[in-house]
């Protein structure tokens, strides 16, 4: 616990004393950021590349893994990063602010290809500014998802904290994943600037939402620097890294990672499932586009697959809060997951009878989603307190190994999608070409957006089983604190 914060942050706070307004708000703005930069690449990059730049599908699905393995390989670093930053100076704001500002210029780039590009050096283009676009929202998010654990103390706050900040996610999931493909479909006689017109909106929006949570951040006193690993009582401390040598002081800090996943079962436990809940999710919003174009016969229905998803999230986010304050927190977890692998398995229908009955399972799917959001990241604050009675203050490093594990999830999604279309017979074409898919390919868009996902909730739901920390766990370990 901080042992001075500014004055209005409410860090620090009690049991049972709650978060003023404006920080809950401040910090919930950051979803605009996070949820931002998590759906509209999902939803359009693969698509951008295969159907406007001529990228082969399985080099479209490279190009997001190999994003996306840079930012899980960077993710523990900047959690480290983030703890020292903090011990330095008192507060986490300085990365945060470095991955505000250039989020947006990274993300313009990604989509400013200039036309007639060929097909390879356009991949390349793509492939360097969207490294840099995933860098900074590193550089954001780890943080980010380290603040809860410091903002409040409370178990049930700590709740109320995400459901908010789930709620404006939720909100920029239809903002973006809606309104994106709207600004680019305004354009039809020139795709390329249209999705540049996106990016540039879109810029903006991620900017603002996360400038505004950086000055959440709660400021302490700066001292004497924390050990990161564990404590044992019966061994000798650990010597320090040299910090002389680059590559030790690199290497410390996946040590550092690791360990945090040797120590925590109940991390370990969340993680797993959130991870492999990342990635049927991830599939199914990198296959949206496909599903509009192929099955709907429509390309503009995404607009409408999103907002069947988020209406009813943003309905039913404060009615997973009222569950899990009464059954806890992993109960009401476990629940949302039934619902969404429900959804999932109706989803397999539309391989025999597509249409636009679809939209009905997929609002279910919305209703679990914002429960499957809310809950463990709520939950992931009294995983670090818990770790932390252990005499080790390391919410940094399990807020970057959290961001490589989800960054994993959802990375994994367009990888497999690409798969599936590359196995099926997807035909890839260039902008304002034409071209027929074959039955295979239709099939293999359907099952990806259906059977796969139902497949890995199932497995998510067996790793769930493995967490076991309740309310009482959590209060004891705060009251000895």
């Amino acid at each position: 616990m901080v042992s001075a914060t500014n004055p209005g942050t409410g860090a620090g706070s009690g049991p049972h004393e709650r978060l003023p307004g404006s920080t809950v708000m401040r910090y919930a703005a950051g979803s605009l950021g996070t949820g931002g930069f998590a759906t509209l690449p999902g939803l359009v990059l693969v698509y951008y590349l295969t159907d406007s730049l001529g990228v082969t599908a399985l080099a479209a699905g490279a190009i997001v893994t190999l994003a996306k393995v840079w930012d899980v390989l960077i993710d523990p670093l900047i959690g480290g990063l983030s703890d020292r930053t903090k011990q330095r100076t008192g507060s986490r704001r300085g990365p945060m602010l470095l991955g505000a500002i250039g989020l947006p210029i990274a993300f313009v780039l990604t989509f400013a290809v200039p036309p007639g590009t060929p097909p390879v050096l356009a991949a390349l283009w793509v492939l360097v500014a969207f490294v840099l676009a995933a860098t900074c929202f590193s550089l954001f998010q780890v943080p980010y998802i380290a603040l809860p654990a410091e903002l409040t103390s409370g178990y049930r706050e700590r709740t109320r904290l995400l459901t908010w900040r789930v709620i404006v996610l939720t909100v920029a999931i239809l903002l973006f994943g809606a309104g994106g493909p709207e600004l680019r479909g305004s354009f039809p006689d020139h795709p390329l600037v249209g999705y540049l017109v996106m990016a540039i909106v879109a810029g903006i929006v991620l900017s603002a939402g996360m400038l505004v949570a950086t000055r959440v951040a709660p400021r302490s006193t700066p001292g004497p620097a924390v050990p990161i690993a564990r404590a044992v009582p019966t061994a000798p401390a650990a010597p320090p890294a040299p910090r002389g040598r680059f590559g030790s002081g690199l290497l410390v800090h996946y040590r550092e990672g690791l360990a945090a996943l040797r120590d925590s079962q109940p991390f370990r436990a969340l993680l797993g499932t959130f991870v492999l809940q990342g990635l049927a999710t991830g599939l199914m919003l990198a296959g949206a586009q496909f599903v509009a174009r192929w099955i709907l016969g429509d390309e503009g229905a995404v607009t409408l697959l999103f907002v069947a998803l988020i209406a009813p999230a943003l309905l039913v986010s404060p009615l997973w809060r009222i569950l899990a304050d009464r059954i806890g927190k992993e109960r009401a977890f476990r629940l949302a997951s039934v619902v969404f692998l429900l959804a999932a398995v109706l989803l397999i229908g539309m391989t025999w009878a597509p249409g636009w009955w679809i939209l009905a399972p997929v609002a279910l799917a919305g209703a679990a989603y914002a429960g499957m959001q809310t809950l463990p990241m709520a939950m992931l604050p009294d995983v670090i307190s818990h770790d932390r009675a252990g005499g080790a203050d390391r919410a940094g490093i399990f807020g970057g190994v959290w961001t490589a594990g989800e960054t994993t999830g959802m990375a994994l999604g367009s990888t497999v999608l690409t798969v599936v279309l590359a196995l099926t017979g997807y035909v890839e074409s260039t902008a304002g070409v034409r071209v027929e898919q074959p039955g295979s390919a239709v099939s293999g868009i359907a099952l990806s957006f259906s059977f796969l996902p139902a497949l890995l909730m199932l497995a998510s739901l067996a790793v769930l089983t493995r967490y076991r920390l309740r309310e009482h766990d959590i209060t004891a370990t705060e009251e000895s604190a």
